[in-house]
């Protein structure tokens, strides 16, 4: 997705406080997918050293489930990184050395969690826009899309909207205990230009799958969950590309200092488990991996009759980077939800004794 989309649009329930909030499935997980469109980023692994899931994406809270209703989740991701000089990847139809690349973006992810169960869990969609802007350098261009040899320094910048990306979770609760299941994708918006070195769009669709757990003690507060998914991607017709199969961990564990506020860490671990194919994939069969690991922080706070709202902050710095660019991200996630309705309490009857 999204390079990997950062803080996964998670579901999230603040049993500790007796409200339950869920932050929208695909921000939590989702965010991933929205950034992973919109960021340009240099490798030998996956096209452009980009890959359309972007690690980070599920965090803390990720596998519990959410109150039935409509729910909204903001995130704003800034991507920094790059590949030194002496690194080649190649970008759209081009093999580059020395890229640096920023993008900025801002996923918009509406979503409802539906009240009927489905085999025993509960069911949420999600659907994300992201408007974005994007901006590449480079300190060389070694080969042009045309089989040209260029070089000296470049640049390009792009603003916009980035593919749709939508999510579907299955969740179940059992104690402390929770469990999900989960697909996500994309759908192109025809945008992807193969003689740009900063696009918007993937220029190909990907199906991404798996399975996640949580551990959420609502007596000590204490959370840990773990997200492990798989990528698959279908060929770029315009570069005749196809990235390999991708596979990622994404984990978070963190600490109520309160019933509404939390911190902790956060990190990931993505692979590339097959080569990149097709007359397009000038650089081989490379295959990417990368870590990365960060701090966070939550406050959840009251949004009105109803809905509660979380504000999240998390970082994260890659390292062990093999075949990809390396750098930093920073999530900022807003997210409202559906409180735990209450039940009218019924007034006591007079006991009759006879």
């Amino acid at each position: 997705m999204f390079a990997g989309w950062h803080e996964s649009v998670t579901v999230a329930m603040n049993r500790k406080s007796g409200a339950s909030f869920r932050t929208p499935p695909l921000l939590t997980t989702m965010a991933c997918m929205v950034f992973v469109a919109s960021a340009p980023n240099p490798a030998k692994a996956d096209i452009g050293g980009m890959s359309f899931w972007l690690p980070g994406l599920m965090g803390s809270l990720a596998a519990v489930p959410g109150q039935p209703g409509w729910g909204l989740a903001n995130i704003y991701i800034h991507l920094d990184t790059g590949a030194r000089g002496g690194k080649e990847f190649q970008n759209s139809g081009s093999v580059v050395s020395g890229l640096h690349a920023r993008a900025d973006a801002l996923a918009i992810a509406p979503s409802y969690t539906f009240a009927t169960p489905v085999l025993g869990g509960q069911a949420a969609v999600s659907l994300i826009g992201v408007p974005l802007s994007v901006g590449v350098n480079i300190d060389a261009t070694l080969t042009g899309p045309r089989g040209n040899q260029i070089s000296g320094h470049a640049s390009d910048r792009r603003a916009g909207f980035a593919d749709l990306f939508y999510e579907a979770t299955l969740k179940w609760n059992h104690g402390v205990d929770n469990f999900m299941v989960y697909v996500t994708g994309n759908i192109p918006n025809g945008t992807f230009d193969a003689t740009r070195l900063a696009n918007l769009s993937l220029g190909y669709t990907a199906v991404d799958g798996g399975i996640g757990y949580t551990y959420f003690d609502t007596k000590t507060g204490r959370e840990f969950s773990i997200v492990g998914g798989v990528t698959y991607n279908t060929i770029n017709p315009d570069l005749q590309y196809q990235n390999g199969i991708d596979f990622h961990i994404d984990w978070a564990a963190s600490q109520f200092l309160s019933k509404d506020t939390l911190v902790g860490l956060a990190g990931y671990f993505f692979q590339q488990v097959t080569g990149d194919s097709g007359a397009g994939a000038k650089l081989g069969p490379f295959r990417g991996r990368v870590l990365g690991i960060g701090p966070q922080i939550g406050f959840i706070f009251p949004a009105g009759e109803g809905y509660q709202g979380y504000l999240n902050v998390k970082g994260y710095k890659d390292f062990a980077t093999e075949n990809r660019p390396e750098g930093w991200t920073a999530w900022v996630t807003l997210a409202f939800s559906p409180t735990e309705e209450k039940k009218p309490t019924e007034p006591m009857r007079p006991r009759v004794v006879k």
